[in-house]
């Protein structure tokens, strides 16, 4: 066989590569030919006979590596991904797809560079370096720088770690830490993109309004001083950027195609605007440009309306007043009145950029920050200014537009180095993703950071401080600040800024509204899906008209230093989250975690989340709490309303890993009493259909758990796994949806055994994990209990209340379960009864208090009665249990019930009498088998007390009609109470039936035992004892007639009674006397909570203790059994 296999592996290479799997159309991975089906399957046939059988759910390998190593055939990242897709993109996903031809400097660095490279370094970085000084702003830089830096290195790890889709950043945190999460930073990020637009916008705007064409403002700020000139500028900047919005907008709707092609023109621009700052800075070491600076005394001058910096010029027709004599005097003659402070000061004029050699460093080195309209001040120029005299002729000088501080700084600085995710957004056309990313952005981020650097040393070294600090250049004649510093002209760097600015706004424009049409497509925030249609080609419509509305709300802002830390919080977040889901995926040690990209580790994924932190709350501790609301809001409502999303993500690996640390914490030892609640195990029955027989069962559940702890419903089903797995699915499916219904958080499990009994004992051990374990068992009151073909019902029960005894579990058992209330009714009124026999740990004190949290039972009052014996002190007892329960600060009223001893009655052993003979009943029924089949049915009681039988028609037959409520026989009078004669079985048929059931047993088995420990009872007792449940031996009296005649009767039967099992009389006596004094008092309660009394400890007598619970809670509504699981679980301490 291996020779055959070897040769037809070399000489059938055509076949192989073609594929050799089976054919199948479920398969997405197979679309081969016929040809190739043919040939696949006679090669699986030869070669692969052992796995043929497996073909249709496993194909084979060989088939499968083309469509794996192609990653355009890839499903993305998970099948709902890929179903969620619609009729446009499938249809597009057919087509032809041309094999992505980008390298890294095209597809990675040069779109990072373009990115990052924006509109700050142009119109705020010399401002940065003046208010900031150089040292200072050195140090925000390089904060920021090493910022992207450490997001960058974690971004590549993770880019590496697999394919990454379309979609860049969003995809990378959605998939690595989880809808909610990616959900939250997704909107984030697509907020700062959208805001990041607005912010270009402003830039382009601010250009072309003060330094292209400063005539062209509607609102004109000629004349204009202090509030008013600025209120016109924002508003010049409000309708002009609208107006771009509308362009641009308009540019991206029409065809995105555009936009590619001009984005190397843009970035053109910007690279030749920076060449041209470095040109200049080199001309300065030789020769500085000409661009004076007007001082008076140590006052910038607005160089605008004169032309010489001085007062008076010589002429040869003597002294004459210049343009700035008449802007600080009344008339331009020598003895004019001018203003005071011009009066005494001298005017200076100063080299604006004195040249990188010129040692005007040292003076930058530190930072001057001013109160917004502070003048714009030359420290060491002499000033002659008396402190008392205001300020008049401001306008004449350079003014603080701002209050400026460190963290101000900061917050309009960090946008300039957003954009590192420009490369990874376009993973989908790169030839290597997992190559070109990394180095491509690491890359772009090392020549931009340096640039920035290098940038801020610079402008310190050459420019003067009080034009660094001038932010629009009013102080050398309206240029650009930076524009002064370029060569060969300031109109470079002017143009060159102003069309790098649009093209950044239709890179903003253009991306975000594909980021929110990514997350409406994914179906996390059902609000947003409307957002994921768009025009037939795919192109997102609605997102577009959404991002320029949010765009426009920036744009109304129309302040650049206030917009700047708003979209500075967005990004810092995303970056944030982007460290984080790497050091998560790193310490959790995920077996899918393994990105080509090595040079990462947690402790620099940390660091780079903390510098985000810190960065947040440094630019705006205010914008960083709305941002983090917002963020959180939007986490929460995925989580509330969003789809459920499976993506294999981070959150749930660091959720099994608390999981796992948790439990292990829990093994240490049991819970403290103050620790202690119901954590509960809830069994309920399923019928034919796999539906829940009891559901009101888990209404229970909830009102007792108030959301809290821990729930397990549970069911048995009776058979083999194998041959049930599709019911044990359906029974899962329908507990999870009435558990979704009823809003029972927990777990469910179905567990099949070939008996209920051995199943329900396996839930009781199995369930749960570690110290996760239940402590509790909730489970229903078995009905028709007493039916014939119910018989294993109560048996199941019984050994169900044997085993919670001996695993130390409480037990609690609702009778009449449907008439308990359901999560939406409301008791205004009414008691909750708590009948304390016997001390169970306190658990009949603490289920009421759980239940009263609850909305249904808040308006029920809490009643506890205890009851008093003959020698018990009742004043005294009172007295200790309002004390106990003062400490354990629990509301309640207290009564203690008086039950002396009294005399056993004549009813007490009739009802006795009549029990026991319907034991006897039962065993008869048992007689029918062969000696062999007895046998083996005492053993099987006895180990487990789970008996599987077939009953004779007529026994069944018998049982049903006698123990029907309809049809209810003699024996059933005193079990009613006598309510109501009921239409009777004739008297005959009854005899008949119950000879046919006796008669036959007489000769087969004359002394046989029944079962172990009980004694030998002849046939003929056994028919008599049936017999005597005639009671009067009056065959065709109605069974249900109480006349003075059958009491005597009663009273005559005295040997009978005297036969009796004297501890069943005394175990009656006490149930019916508990019955009558808690109907007495508790008839009205809307609930009544009672010590369950245990099992016999001998097995004969299971069926006595079921009808010593049925008289006990006999005529009451809603009785909640409790028993105690052997512990304490309520305590008065703190």
């Amino acid at each position: 066989m291996l020779n055959n296999l070897t040769d037809t592996e070399e000489g059938d290479g055509g076949a192989q590569s073609q594929g050799d799997s089976n054919p199948k159309e479920s398969s997405p991975f197979i679309n081969s030919s016929d040809v190739a089906a043919e040939k696949s399957q006679q090669y699986d046939g030869k070669n692969m006979a052992l796995f043929e059988e497996e073909m249709d759910t496993s194909p084979m390998v060989s088939s499968l590596l083309s469509s794996l190593a192609n990653y355009s055939n890839l499903p993305q990242g998970s099948k709902e991904h890929e179903e969620a897709e619609n009729n446009e993109a499938e249809s597009s996903r057919k087509k032809p797809v041309k094999a992505p031809q980008l390298g890294t400097l095209m597809g990675v660095y040069l779109p990072c560079i373009q990115n990052i490279f924006g509109v700050i370094l142009f119109l705020r970085m010399t401002w940065l370096v003046g208010i900031g000084g150089v040292i200072g702003t050195f140090i925000i830089v390089f904060m920021c720088c090493a910022t992207t830096m450490l997001t960058a290195i974690s971004m590549s790890a993770i880019a590496t770690n697999g394919v990454v889709p379309a979609g860049g950043s969003y995809y990378m945190i959605s998939r690595s830490l989880g809808p909610e999460f990616g959900g939250a930073v997704g909107i984030c990020f697509y907020l700062g993109t959208t805001f990041a637009g607005a912010m270009y916008i402003l830039g382009a705007i601010e250009l072309l309004l003060i330094y292209i064409v400063p005539k062209a403002a509607i609102f004109p700020l000629e004349g204009l001083e202090g509030a008013e000139a600025e209120a016109a500028l924002l508003n010049n900047m409000r309708v002009y950027g609208t107006i771009l919005l509308t362009s641009m907008a308009t540019v991206v709707f029409v065809g995105v195609k555009y936009v590619n092609k001009l984005a190397l023109v843009f970035l053109a621009c910007v690279i030749l605007s920076i060449l041209a700052v470095y040109a200049g800075v080199i001309k300065t070491a030789v020769d500085p440009p000409v661009f004076p600076v007007c001082v008076l005394g140590n006052r910038t001058l607005v160089w605008k309306t004169f032309d010489v910096c001085a007062k008076t010029v010589e002429t040869a027709n003597g002294t004459v007043t210049t343009q700035l004599w008449r802007m600080f005097c009344d008339s331009p003659l020598l003895n004019a009145t001018c203003d005071k402070y011009f009066t005494a000061n001298n005017v200076t004029e100063i080299q604006g950029i004195p040249g990188v050699t010129s040692g005007i460093l040292a003076e930058n080195l530190f930072g001057t920050y001013y109160e917004k309209g502070d003048l714009i001040a030359k420290g060491d120029l002499e000033s002659v200014e008396d402190q008392d005299d205001p300020l008049t002729n401001a306008n004449r000088y350079v003014l603080a537009d701002i209050t400026s501080f460190f963290t101000l700084l900061v917050g309009i600085y960090f946008p300039s180095v957003t954009g590192i995710m420009a490369g990874s957004n376009r993973s989908g056309d790169l030839r290597d993703a997992q190559k070109s990313i990394p180095i491509g952005t690491i890359a772009a981020i090392t020549t931009t950071s340096t640039v920035y650097m290098s940038s801020v040393v610079l402008f310190g070294a050459c420019i003067e401080g009080v034009v660094l600090r001038d932010k629009f250049g009013e102080g050398v004649h309206g240029n650009l600040v930076i524009g002064t510093l370029a060569w060969p002209s300031p109109w470079v760097i002017v143009i060159g800024s102003f069309f790098s600015t649009c093209g950044a706004g239709l890179q903003s424009l253009t991306g975000a509204p594909r980021l929110m049409q990514a997350i409406a497509k994914d179906g996390l925030v059902p609000a947003l899906r409307i957002f994921g249609h768009g025009k037939a080609n795919g192109e997102p419509t609605w997102s577009l008209l959404l991002t320029a509305c949010i765009c426009e709300s920036g744009i109304l802002i129309a302040s650049l230093d206030a917009v700047a830390p708003i979209l500075s919080m967005f990004f810092l977040m995303c970056y944030m989250f982007v460290n984080l889901a790497c050091a998560l995926q790193t310490l959790l040690r995920t077996p899918n975690w393994r990105p080509r990209f090595k040079f990462y580790h947690w402790t620099l994924s940390f660091l780079g989340m903390s510098l985000c932190l810190t960065l947040m709350f440094l630019c705006s501790w205010y914008y960083a709490i709305v941002a983090m609301a917002i963020a959180g809001s939007i986490y929460k409502y995925i989580e509330f309303a969003g789809a459920e999303k499976e993506w294999g993500d981070g959150i749930r690996g660091l959720s099994l890993s608390a999981a796992r640390y948790a439990l292990m914490r829990l093994e240490e030892g049991p819970p403290h009493t103050k620790n202690w609640r119901p954590q509960l195990l809830v069994l309920v029955s399923t019928d034919a259909e796999q539906n829940v027989e009891q559901p009101r069962l888990l209404s229970l559940t909830n009102q007792l758990k108030a959301g809290k702890g821990l729930t397990i419903v549970g069911t048995a089903l009776e058979g083999t796994y194998l041959e049930n797995y599709e019911q044990t699915q359906r029974a899962e499916q329908a507990l999870r949806k009435l558990m979704e219904t009823e809003k029972v958080k927990g777990f469910c499990q179905v567990t099949v055994s070939s008996n209920l009994r051995d199943a329900t004992s396996h839930l009781l051990q199995a369930s749960g994990l570690g110290g996760l374990k239940h402590n509790a068992v909730l489970t229903s009151w078995p009905r028709n209990w007493k039916q014939g073909d119910e018989h294993q019902t109560w048996r199941n029960f019984v050994e169900l209340v044997r085993e919670t005894t001996a695993a130390h579990l409480a037990l609690l058992v609702p009778k009449n379960i449907s008439a308990f209330p359901s999560n939406g009714e409301r008791f205004t009124e009414g008691h909750i009864d708590v009948w304390w026999i016997v001390h169970d740990g306190g658990m009949l004190m603490l289920l009421p208090f759980l239940l009263r949290q609850h909305k249904v039972w808040r308006k029920c009052k809490m009643r506890i009665f205890t009851v008093a014996q003959m020698d018990d002190n009742s004043i005294q007892m009172k007295k200790d249990l309002t004390t106990f329960l003062y400490h354990l600060r629990i509301d309640a009223m207290v009564e203690v019930v008086e039950m002396h001893d009294s005399d056993i009655s004549a009813y007490t052993y009739e009802k006795t009498l009549v029990m026991e003979q319907r034991s006897q009943m039962l065993k008869q029924i048992n007689l029918t088998k062969t000696e062999r089949e007895r046998e083996i049915q005492s053993i099987t009681d006895s180990s487990r007390g789970s008996i599987r039988r077939k009953n004779p028609a007529a026994v069944t037959t018998q049982l049903s009609v006698t123990e029907d409520p309809p049809a209810a026989s003699k024996e059933e009078k005193p079990e009613e109470e006598s309510k109501s004669a009921s239409s009777p079985v004739s008297p005959p048929e009854q005899v008949q039936l119950i000879h046919d059931n006796t008669t036959p047993a007489s000769p087969a088995t004359p002394a046989t035992p029944l079962t172990p420990g009980e004694g030998a009872q002849s046939p003929g007792e056994q028919v008599q004892m049936t017999w005597t449940e005639k009671c009067d031996g009056e065959p065709a009296k109605p069974p249900g007639a109480a006349t003075p005649e059958g009491i005597k009767d009663i009273f005559n039967m005295k040997p009978e009674w005297e036969n009796l099992n004297q501890s069943n009389v005394r175990r009656m006596h006490t149930a019916l006397r508990l019955n009558e004094v808690i109907i007495k008092k508790s008839s009205e309660a809307k609930l009544v909570l009672l010590n369950m009394p245990g099992p016999p400890r001998n097995r004969t007598g299971d069926e006595n203790y079921m009808e010593f619970l049925e008289v006990l809670t006999e005529g009451l509504n809603r009785v909640l059994l409790v028993r105690g699981g052997g512990r304490e679980v309520i305590t008065i301490y703190s």
